[in-house]
């Protein structure tokens, strides 16, 4: 049997085509790296056979028979692991030290923002990340909903998403704010209140295509800008109750020990941030089977933008209580998902989050299977976040091994996605 066979240099030097059609449909593609993370454990020597948009076999390469058709990819020295899911992102965001969140939602066109977020899908899939869980557009209407059908139609290269569309907020917790009291502004998210009132909100957006249903549970509303729940438990409860009963899962934005409380007792499926989450409330998650999402890169992203230099300034109050948050979550074995809150800082730097979480003690192994097996069974993404024959031939390529060096994921040599190779530019 003779098969063709292109190394990845190769491929990337002659499939070097326009932004909007870059990829490549092989057929049956026979991958060799020096190993494959399937999602659970690291394999050495090997390899994956896919046929059109799915894994036909992965293993032993005794265990693969390839037809003569075949395009073979050998990649040298690299580890093929499952496309990357980011578990946080905020396509329509761009980095807070490039325009404040306020002026974004304020003074930057939908139109724009939507350009930007095309630029960003792009990046995100480039980076290796072939889904995201996009949770919310702030400000930006049902959008999300429309760039995810444009990558569905092949308009333009993104990921697979999961949207929230507008997310849900409690009347005069969010901003922007005016103190103007007659003015009427837009808001970063969908206010609603009360049971009848959080229940139109959850239908409408599932109506207007969300995949997810966002809800902020806490936000700095207190007193003196201080961070405080928002949502009974009543309304939590309901909410959670409306979404579940479509098949949708809830996230949930806390950062008070009160908010992530009523967010357990809500049973809702993932919890953003957890800011001030305590041992024992992390056990709690860990029994009700709620994950935490813990966004590491945002809060050191934030602390810089303010002036925090890592490695020179002691840590500042927000990234010590992360640290804290996140030592507290690990010792209580709650389900970490990878989500970095990616829009407050770059979006295609997305891989940043893995290596803080290697730095806040995180196995790297463990890592990885956050960002892909983990985050694919919380998100009920079914056939992704594994490489097993039967699901899709969602994929990544990597220089060197990250479970050794998690460095390793930013060094993205390959991206298939759906059976497509896309291709460096």
């Amino acid at each position: 049997m003779k098969i063709f066979s292109l190394t990845l240099a190769f491929v990337l030097s002659i499939f070097s085509i326009s932004i909007a059609q870059q990829k490549i449909n092989y057929g049956y593609l026979l991958l060799k790296p020096d190993r494959v993370f399937d999602g659970q454990q690291m394999h050495p020597g090997w390899w994956v056979l896919v046929n059109g948009n799915h894994i036909e076999a992965a293993g032993e390469p005794s265990s693969i028979t390839a037809p003569s058709s075949a395009t073979v990819i050998d990649l040298k020295g690299q580890t093929l692991m499952p496309g990357m899911i980011e578990g946080h992102s905020h396509l329509f965001l761009h980095p807070y030290n490039e325009n404040s969140w306020n002026n974004q939602v304020l003074n930057e066109s939908r139109a724009e923002r939507t350009a930007r977020a095309v630029n960003h899908a792009k990046a995100t899939l480039m980076a290796g990340f072939t889904t995201v869980r996009d949770l919310g557009t702030e400000g930006a209407g049902y959008d999300d909903v429309g760039l995810k059908m444009a990558i569905i139609k092949g308009v333009v290269p993104g990921p697979r998403m999961l949207v929230a569309t507008r997310a849900i907020v409690a009347t005069g917790s969010y901003g922007p704010k005016s103190n103007v009291a007659e003015a009427s502004i837009i808001k970063g998210a969908e206010e609603a209140d009360g049971i009848d009132g959080i229940t139109h909100a959850v239908r409408s957006q599932i109506g207007y295509g969300a995949d997810v249903v966002k809800i902020y549970v806490d936000y700095r509303w207190g007193e003196n800008g201080a961070a405080a729940p928002t949502f009974t438990e009543a309304e939590l409860k309901t909410a959670v109750e409306v979404a579940k009963s479509s098949g949708r899962i809830v996230a949930v934005h806390s950062g008070t020990e009160e908010g992530v409380r009523r967010a357990i007792a809500a049973g809702v499926t993932t919890i953003e941030h957890g800011d001030n989450g305590t041992l024992e409330l992390f056990k709690l998650m860990k029994e009700k089977g709620i994950a935490l999402c813990p966004t590491l890169a945002a809060t050191e992203a934030i602390a810089t933008y303010s002036g925090w230099k890592k490695g020179v300034d002691a840590d500042a109050a927000g990234v010590k209580q992360k640290h804290s948050s996140f030592s507290a979550a690990l010792q209580a074995g709650v389900t970490i998902c990878m989500g970095g809150d990616v829009g407050v800082f770059a979006h295609g730097d997305n891989a940043r989050e893995m290596l803080l979480m290697v730095d806040y003690g995180m196995k790297p192994i463990d890592v990885l299977r956050s960002a892909t097996s983990v985050n694919a069974s919380v998100f009920q993404l079914k056939d992704l976040g594994n490489i097993k024959a039967g699901y899709l031939a969602d994929l990544v390529a990597v220089e060197g091994n990250p479970a050794e060096d998690i460095k390793a994921v930013k060094q993205v040599k390959l991206v298939i996605k759906d059976g497509l190779v896309y291709v460096g530019q």
